[in-house]
């Protein structure tokens, strides 16, 4: 019998298939929650991750039981927000990374914080519009 899945810290990666191409991967977390860490009460947010891998790129599951492991903890959206781009740029080292939290209502007041990484030296390539 499987053992049942955990919350966990620890951020698993693979290796990146296309290392010599500069691509975007958008990842949507619908369902973070935690706790505010005034009042004890569930705090509720999207997550939307984007970013250019460079060598690694981030295991699902792995990133899945990671977001799981906030849920009984408390803190401020803007320190949960760059802690958890912090812990994704350590484990991933990626070209860019944004982290785009869109925190539900607290006491009638919509919350969204936007945190990036870029790695030195690293130049984006040009968009390009198509006629």
């Amino acid at each position: 019998m499987d053992r049942p899945s955990q919350p966990s810290k620890e951020l698993l990666t693979f290796e990146n298939p296309a290392p010599e191409n500069d691509y975007t991967i958008r990842i949507t977390v619908p369902e973070f929650t935690c706790h505010c860490p005034l009042t004890g009460q569930p705090d509720f947010a999207d997550f939307v991750i984007e970013y250019v891998p460079d060598q690694a790129c981030v295991e699902l599951k792995s990133l899945k039981m990671y977001f799981w492991s906030f849920r009984d903890e408390g803190g401020f959206h803007e320190k949960l927000s760059n802690e958890v781009l912090g812990a994704l740029v350590e484990a991933t080292q990626p070209r860019f990374m944004r982290l785009t939290a869109n925190w539900n209502v607290r006491g009638g007041i919509y919350t969204t914080v936007v945190v990036e990484h870029q790695k030195e030296g690293w130049n984006p390539p040009q968009r390009i519009e198509l006629p």
